[in-house]
């Protein structure tokens, strides 16, 4: 940990970020001149999130100027540093767009260990649409409020068995030569839902679902859902088996099914 800022500075400030995400994101949500563009790799992306990248590069220019930052609209800025916080202004942005509810603004922040291994040490997810924000630090638990009440602890399910598993996803696109088994878990669990994107994995943080899949994320996707899955006692991890969110891809489960979903995707 930095000997600088505390653990609880440092979710404080995630948390004064998502206010700030959530003024302007909630300001331009359903507008009706909404400026729509499309980035390199064809995926959309509005003036809200590039606004509200903008807005939280500023603060932590101000707040942290030492720290790096990692975000999915204009890229990396000092991720050399010992630490570095990692921005998805709106992970949703087709919901966004077509005004679904279900997006959010992912923050986390990751700290190199003395191994040189890196690791999420706080993560914010706020989805103001919807009412509720989750947020974890490491070693203190996960918890969830819903329209600004007070948090509330969340863990994950004690299910251990496929069959008696649920599980949530986006779609099948990104699948590849996995789909096939990806369609056979899916098959093999009791209930599936395609919730997607950030909102699978908080499902799973508060032990509503047992699985969520991913075949294709970046950094800003998974940073902040990693922490706060694994401090409600689950497992992120790639499709590899890899824990963490640095792979291309997310599986988050409650543990007690990591194994068997891991057997079942090799």
């Amino acid at each position: 940990m930095s000997a600088k800022y505390s653990l609880e500075s440092d979710l404080q400030l995630a948390l004064e970020l998502a206010a700030i995400a959530d003024g302007i994101t909630m300001y331009r949500y359903l507008a009706q001149d909404l400026v729509i563009t499309t980035k390199p790799d064809s995926t959309p992306v509005t003036d809200a999130d590039k606004a509200t990248e903008e807005a939280l590069r500023k603060h932590l220019t101000i707040t942290r100027p030492e720290d790096g930052l990692v975000g999915e609209e204009f890229g990396n800025q000092n991720k050399e540093a010992a630490r570095y916080w990692v921005i998805d202004p709106i992970d949703g942005t087709k919901n966004f767009m077509r005004g679904v509810p279900t997006w959010a603004t992912l923050i986390g922040l990751v700290e190199r260990q003395s191994d040189g291994s890196e690791k999420v040490i706080v993560g914010v997810a706020s989805a103001p649409a919807l009412y509720r924000s989750w947020f974890a630090s490491s070693g203190n638990g996960a918890f969830t409020t819903l329209n600004g009440g007070a948090p509330r602890q969340i863990s994950v399910s004690k299910v251990s068995q496929l069959s008696d598993a649920s599980i949530a996803y986006s779609d099948f696109q990104g699948w590849g030569d996995r789909l096939a088994k990806f369609q056979k878990l899916i098959a093999d669990c009791t209930r599936s839902r395609g919730y997607g994107d950030f909102w699978s994995h908080m499902l799973v943080a508060e032990g509503a679902v047992d699985i969520a899949a991913e075949p294709s994320l970046a950094l800003w996707d998974m940073a902040a859902l990693d922490v706060i899955v694994r401090e409600a006692g689950g497992t992120f991890s790639n499709l590899a088996g890899e824990v963490g969110p640095f792979g291309a891809n997310g599986i988050s489960t409650n543990t007690l099914l990591h194994s068997k979903v891991m057997a079942a995707l090799k």
